[in-house]
């Protein structure tokens, strides 16, 4: 049996169950918590968020059902700076290395439109954290000015031209 994983930008079709993967993730870690993206109020229409020109929303699909995804937006009033947003893949398809495929979209897609990627993330959620490091983020001490997610801990932050 040949398993099939493609990465593609996010579809209308997509928004419920992308939501629902960001939603029982972060219940799954305990994070289900105000100043989370769980309570974010566009959770359910991550497509309409991102048809902007400097943003952009992947899924990942295997064999026909999608398994998680990962976008890059604009982050608050700072036009250099980009964020990777609501990278969450379903907890029986972590560590087989398909968050790479996103990380690898994300900067490739960054670089075009930012001098900067930020990431609010949580200490907890070691995996994660270790795919950031890998990637070149550094650890900042406090969350960019702007944020939505208060209930974070962790705030990364990559410069994107070398």
């Amino acid at each position: 049996m040949t398993i099939s994983v493609k990465i593609r930008k996010i579809e209308k079709k997509d928004n419920q169950i992308v939501g629902e993967i960001v939603q029982a993730s972060l219940e799954f870690k305990g994070l289900a918590v105000k100043g989370t993206a769980y309570y974010d109020p566009y959770l359910f229409d991550l497509f309409e968020v991102y048809q902007k020109p400097n943003a952009c929303y992947w899924v990942l699909e295997k064999d026909g059902k999608v398994i998680g995804g990962g976008g890059v937006g604009p982050f608050a009033s700072d036009k250099n700076i980009g964020e990777l947003q609501k990278l969450y893949i379903i907890e029986s398809e972590q560590g087989h290395g398909y968050a790479h495929l996103i990380m690898e979209k994300a900067l490739e897609f960054a670089k075009q439109y930012y001098e900067k990627l930020y990431i609010e993330t949580f200490a907890s959620l070691d995996k994660a954290n270790k795919l950031y490091m890998k990637y070149g983020f550094n650890k900042i001490n406090q969350p960019l000015e702007g944020t939505e997610h208060s209930a974070c801990n962790t705030w990364l932050l990559k410069k994107l031209s070398e």
